[in-house]
């Protein structure tokens, strides 16, 4: 019998992210949807009432919700296993967790949404089977997806943004390939933390959905064979010569890494910078917020600019949830250390990555993210 059971499914961005480290792990479980009694009179309490994937159940009977504590949960067993002990590459693999779990919502919802000829049918069917299996399923199948339309708007994806989503998006493909064309993972032989939060857009949004999958599949092979590798036990590396499965040595960070962090770069700092400052007024105004009280996923809309277009998008304090990771483990760095990482992040464009911080810090209690 199976000891762990997740609470996801394929169609959902978040759920990618454990699952792919469970796979990697080498942790038995089966995957099922939320709606069975079993998840609602007893695993829905234990995850502070929160309905949401990904949720999982221990063999203890034990309940994590959210997938950053999850993997936590198993890493902090294993010794942390797919956290790398070299500085930079350590920092990076956190930041790159940060980027692909609240950095790339836009393309990802963009893409799935804003293609109805392509996507439609396929994303009815997908939403349809993760409903509880009355006869009203496919009218719930339809008011959810219409909530994740808005929910694309609210991250950005809007008519005045589609060109520049789509060319930032192309190049961040080429920038993602080349790097894959020399390494079967960021950081070399084996998937770290960053792995698996980059996972989670590519996987179940850009790297299934018909329209994503298509332009992935014709215009960045390389990176589609990672989004294999991610999902798989085996190594799968059988088109690289280096098969050690170790990180590169020396804590190199190769120069393919560095150009598609500038790539990333070009919208996740001004985003992140303009969510700082929104959420930053709106902790200012609030007098009576209480310590416990559960983190909202959005508490207002950040404006910036991207190459002369103007964004608003969502700004949501749990893309600072993680990336006080990052800044967290900076500061348990040496000096030496700290110049070399300084140094990275400024020829990256993403310096100020370190310094973007909330006002109020957010911790997580019952399950929950909460204001401290």
């Amino acid at each position: 019998m199976t000891a762990i059971t997740l609470y996801g499914t394929p169609l959902s961005l978040y759920s990618g992210r454990p699952r792919s480290y469970l796979i990697n792990a080498g942790l038995a479980y089966r995957e099922v949807t939320p709606t069975t009694v079993h998840y609602k009179d007893v695993v829905l309490p234990k995850a502070g009432g929160r309905q949401g994937m990904p949720t999982l159940e221990t063999a203890d009977g034990d309940v994590i919700r959210d997938g950053a504590a999850i993997i936590d949960h198993y890493e902090d067993q294993s010794g942390h296993t797919f956290s790398p002990k070299a500085p930079k590459q350590r920092i990076l693999s956190r930041l790159f967790d940060v980027i692909g779990a609240e950095g790339l919502l836009r393309p990802a919802m963009h893409y799935r949404w804003n293609f109805p000829d392509e996507n439609l049918a396929f994303l009815k069917f997908h939403f349809q089977s993760v409903m509880p299996p009355v006869p009203e399923r496919e009218q719930y199948a339809d008011k959810a997806m219409d909530r994740m339309r808005e929910a694309c708007m609210g991250f950005g994806a809007v008519p005045d943004t589609f060109e520049l989503v789509e060319t930032l998006y192309a190049e961040l493909l080429e920038k993602l390939d080349a790097h894959f064309a020399v390494q079967p993972y960021l950081l070399g032989g084996r998937p770290c933390i960053g792995d698996f939060g980059m996972i989670a857009p590519f996987y179940g949004h850009l790297g299934r959905d018909p329209k994503p999958l298509s332009l992935m599949q014709s215009h960045a092979i390389r990176l589609f064979r990672w989004v294999e590798r991610m999902n798989r036990p085996e190594p799968d590396v059988g088109e690289f010569d280096d098969q050690t499965g170790e990180y590169l040595s020396d804590d190199q960070i190769p120069d393919t890494l560095v150009e598609l962090l500038k790539q990333l770069a070009t919208d996740f700092v001004p985003e992140t910078r303009a969510a700082a400052d929104c959420i930053n007024t709106w902790l200012d105004q609030q007098s009576d917020l209480a310590p416990g009280t559960e983190v909202a996923r959005g508490v207002g809309m950040a404006q910036f600019e991207v190459r002369g277009v103007t964004i608003n998008a969502l700004a949501q304090p749990y893309r600072f949830y993680l990336l006080k990771r990052v800044q967290d483990e900076f500061e348990a760095l040496d000096e030496n250390a700290k110049e070399n990482v300084s140094g990275l992040l400024n020829a990256c464009g993403m310096e100020d990555v370190l310094n973007l911080k909330l006002t109020r810090e957010i911790g997580r209690a019952n399950n929950l993210e909460v204001w401290v």
